[in-house]
């Protein structure tokens, strides 16, 4: 059987507690489908790629530029990680190049698009900032200002995940 805490340890009791009263009463789901009735489109990596660079562009032009996005059958979120940032420097002559890839979890696949919007913001305010710290999710908020609202529900639909199954099946 699922821990409840699994995805929402760090959260006030009480919360947990109206969340394990919805497992117990087989709700969660009808009230994740209320607020989110449908998962996005963008299943393909072009479509994810095209639409996180529309992000970056909307706020962080001056950022590095982005060389891969896409959907990542080895990321489990299990281990903790929804999504990847990563940087490759490589030495092409007498210079230094960099990349940034960013790599997400493909349970994103059949999300709302508010969770794959909140992990593509997460993921993004790692070019500017390495470290969960203040200025981290100041620039998340900036980039989606429901940042936290979205991570919560993500959190949620995860949980339901672990007890039901797939939401959108």
């Amino acid at each position: 059987m699922p821990d409840v805490r699994q995805y929402l340890n760090g959260y006030q009791p009480q919360l947990i507690e109206q969340i394990e009263t919805l497992i117990n009463e087989e709700r969660l789901g009808e009230a994740l489908r209320k607020r989110y009735p449908e998962p996005h489109q963008l299943g393909s990596n072009k479509a994810l790629y095209d639409y996180v660079l529309d992000l970056k562009q909307s706020y962080m032009k001056q950022s590095g530029s982005l060389s891969k996005v896409v959907y990542d059958e080895k990321i489990h979120v299990i281990n903790h990680a929804l999504g990847l940032h990563t940087q490759i420097s490589r030495v092409q002559g007498g210079k230094l190049k960099s990349k940034n890839e960013i790599r997400i979890g493909s349970v994103f696949k059949k999300m709302p698009l508010p969770f794959l919007r909140m992990i593509c913001v997460h993921e993004l305010a790692h070019l500017k900032v390495k470290d969960h710290n203040k200025a981290f999710y100041k620039l998340c908020q900036y980039m989606e200002p429901e940042y936290h609202q979205f991570e919560f529900d993500t959190r949620l639909y995860l949980t339901h995940q672990a007890f039901f199954g797939d939401l959108y099946e």
